[in-house]
């Protein structure tokens, strides 16, 4: 085992900017605002160790992955993303044996949703702020660090946390996408820069934080922003030389300007208004899939924007190609098909969440299908050839739609769940985090399941009566206080008891449920299967658990000490095979959802990659106490007019990063408890930019000194409030 023990040596501008990121301004403000961590940095591992060089890997490498069940050379393991591993030393029999082995602490407290690769005993994987990292995948040892020194205050860009999913690897050279938009080559030895290029228009507001895959030598990468207003596109770049190959447009752009391809001029009709000046969304922000013998990529586009469709489209259309599974050629990016989940979607139905391409029996005959459960909460089950839908049911609690019909493929929508017009929020399920969202899913060929986290929660939609599209917030066109926690006591228990999660194990061939382990909060890790009749999952509640993979008992699980959001991985090393999560809380819903994230106990956040094997005699350090704060708020002053536009601002420009009506869940600092909100620093802060090197933003050309001013009257309010209602568990 090894931990932090020493910092290398840094410049002093580097520490500047590390306090900032880290610690923020003074004591005072960083414990209770700001888009940057809460925690000082944890120092650097180890000082680097000799270490052998991986073999380079390569198409033929990749795709006969089942040979090297030792790896993971992809993020999904291996080209048909099903994240099973072969390996069987760990069974259901000895799984009880299995303990830590080593751990790596990493110097971000924000969320960690990377998939490590590992090639012939060497482990590489991203961190927050698309930082890299390789260590010695039986040891722990660092080989190398490489930082790409995102400019913190892009965070404001990143819908969904400064994460980062993964690296790719190629030759002698791994991948990794930037939160700013740069696609980097590394020396896999070295970890040192080969060639850099940026992938998208930096006055545009896009952001990478999904994983890259490498497919015939070409770097595929798409990018996230829909609400941000960009327009969806994926890339293919040449792996040696960093040249663009090819791009795909996933929404046509400006029709008075040629069309990049014939598709694109069809789904154009699907369109109307001028949705182009807005982007119009559809970003290819991680989903993708590669089948060598039909030689099609796979990438699932997210949702058109805004969401309320009305506000985009004065006609609804179908928006084609949002939110639908695209194939194209990987030598080209021509395309091929395309299935639309969701047309004229308005709930943030994305359909970017992970693709699996399996081999099935149906009705007596293999075929060749993709597997998906994005978020509307439907089970596809396509034909991969074809495009053509085999079945679709609910895996969850459906409400904005009764079925998918067989026949056209399209969804029956739910009269009820068509908000816009409304003078109240229509309450549809499942909400903008989708019944599963991005964490990865796994397919087990000895069992024929699926193993996903499921996510079970509503949303109230209503459409905003004046829509501006604003520079520095999102752009939904939702009325987001309709959409808050409603303070009545009896409403908010109800609506917070009727929020969980659970793994479920899902048959896709009956299309059925097989069984599910039930969680107490929504918002866990992904999923890991293996030929040791095994499924490992983290919680957010701190717990890295063992299923039998047949039957759903639970027989082992290892306290992490934080939440765990990312998927876990199994390879083998010298031998012996290894069990690897990265730990740490983050992501949407922790930033966004308020007090919908906290149903997960509170935890410190302490971000490590966790490596675990049979007898490993390894310990993580006592974590430390939870603090409790303390409610201090300044006299409630503001009348109710400046409380009302308060509410609405916030809603808009700050619950994205610091949660719904000003509850924190748990990865940035909750407003209520900050001592700015009594002296002059809120304004330096919410205008000036004060803790832009921690990732606060000054939003002085949106919002005024009397909107700042408002915004603090409402936090104030809601401090004041939180106290009232119970002083005695609110310290």
């Amino acid at each position: 085992m090894r931990r932090a023990t020493e910092s290398p040596r840094r410049s002093r501008g580097e520490c500047i900017r590390a306090s900032f990121r880290h610690a923020g301004i003074c004591a005072a403000i960083v414990a209770c605002f700001g888009c940057g961590t809460q925690h000082p940095p944890i120092a650097s591992q180890t000082s680097p160790v000799a270490a052998g060089q991986a073999k380079e890997v390569d198409s033929t490498r990749i795709i006969n992955a089942d040979k090297e069940p030792g790896n993971w050379m992809t993020y999904g393991r291996t080209y048909n993303e099903q994240r099973f591993s072969p390996l069987k030393q760990i069974t259901d029999g000895n799984v009880q044996k299995l303990s830590l082995a080593w751990y790596y602490d990493l110097d971000t407290r924000r969320g960690q949703e990377a998939t490590p690769l590992v090639l012939d005993g060497v482990m590489y994987f991203t961190t927050a702020w698309s930082k890299v990292i390789s260590l010695d995948a039986a040891s722990g040892a660092r080989r190398w660090e490489y930082d790409p020194k995102v400019p913190p205050e892009w965070a404001v860009n990143a819908c969904c946390d400064v994460v980062n999913r993964g690296v790719a690897a190629w030759k002698e050279k791994v991948f990794v996408g930037t939160l700013d938009g740069r696609l980097i080559a590394l020396d896999a030895s070295t970890g040192k820069p080969v060639w850099e290029t940026l992938t998208i228009d930096p006055k545009m507001r896009y952001a990478i934080t999904g994983a890259p895959r490498v497919v015939k030598g070409k770097v595929i990468i798409g990018n996230g922003g829909a609400e941000m207003g960009v327009r969806g596109y994926v890339s293919a770049y040449d792996a040696e030389t960093g040249n663009l190959a090819w791009r795909f447009y996933t929404v046509p752009g400006d029709p008075s300007k040629p069309f990049e391809s014939p598709i694109l001029e069809k789904a154009a009709k699907t369109w109307s208004g001028e949705w182009w000046k807005n982007g119009g969304g559809g970003t290819v922000w991680d989903a993708m899939a590669y089948d060598p013998q039909l030689d099609l990529l796979y990438i699932g586009s997210g949702n058109a924007d805004p969401w309320a469709r009305k506000i985009r489209n004065p006609q609804v259309e179908d928006n084609l190609l949002a939110a639908s599974i695209i194939a194209l050629r990987p030598d080209t990016g021509e395309y091929v098909w395309h299935y639309q989940e969701n047309p004229g979607d308005e709930w943030d139905y994305d359909s970017a969440e992970q693709i699996i391409l399996a081999d099935v029996r149906i009705d007596g005959q293999l075929r060749q299908v993709l597997l998906h459960a994005p978020k509307n909460g439907f089970f596809y089950v396509i034909d991969r050839a074809t495009g053509k839908l085999l079945s679709a049911k609910p895996y969850t609690r459906v409400t904005w739609a009764t079925g998918i019909d067989p026949q056209t493929g399209r969804p029956v929508e739910s009269p009820e769940a068509k908000y816009e017009g409304s003078d109240k929020p229509s309450v549809v399920s499942p909400g903008p985090a989708g019944a599963h969202s991005w964490q990865p899913a796994s397919y087990s060929p000895d069992t024929g399941l699926v193993y996903f986290p499921v996510l079970e929660a509503g949303f109230a939609y209503k459409s905003t009566e004046h829509f501006i599209h604003n520079t520095l917030a999102w752009n939904t066109g939702m009325d987001l206080v309709a959409a808050g926690m409603p303070q009545e006591p009896n409403i908010k228990k109800a609506i917070l008891g009727s929020i969980k999660g659970h793994l479920t194990a899902w048959d896709p061939v009956k299309q059925i449920e097989v069984w599910r382990a039930d969680r107490p909060g929504p918002w866990n890790g992904g999923a890991l299967s293996t030929a040791g009749n095994l499924v490992f999952e983290g919680t957010g509640y701190g717990q890295f658990e063992a299923f039998r993979a047949n039957t759903g008992e639970k027989i082992w699980s290892a306290s992490t000490q934080s939440g765990i959001t990312a998927g876990p991985i199994s390879y083998t090393v010298n031998g012996e095979q290894y069990i690897a999560i990265l730990v740490g809380w983050g992501g949407v819903l922790p930033l966004a959802a308020g007090e919908v994230a906290l149903q997960s106990p509170r935890l410190n956040n302490i971000p490590r990659m966790l490596t675990f094997k049979l007898g490993g005699k390894a310990s993580l350090p006592p974590a430390p106490e939870v603090k409790p704060q303390v409610f201090t708020p300044p006299r409630a002053t503001a009348g109710p007019a400046t409380v009302k536009k308060g509410e609405e601002l916030y809603q808009r420009y700050c619950s994205g990063c610091h949660g719904d009506v000003a509850v924190s869940g748990g990865v940035l600092p909750d407003l209520r408890y900050s001592g700015a909100l009594a002296n002059q620093h809120w304004l330096s802060i919410v205008r000036d930019g004060m803790l832009r090197p921690g990732g606060m933003v000054g939003f002085s050309k949106e919002l005024s000194q009397q909107d700042a001013e408002a915004i603090r009257a409402y936090v104030i309010f809601r401090a004041t409030q939180s106290l009232a209602e119970s002083p005695e568990t609110h310290k």
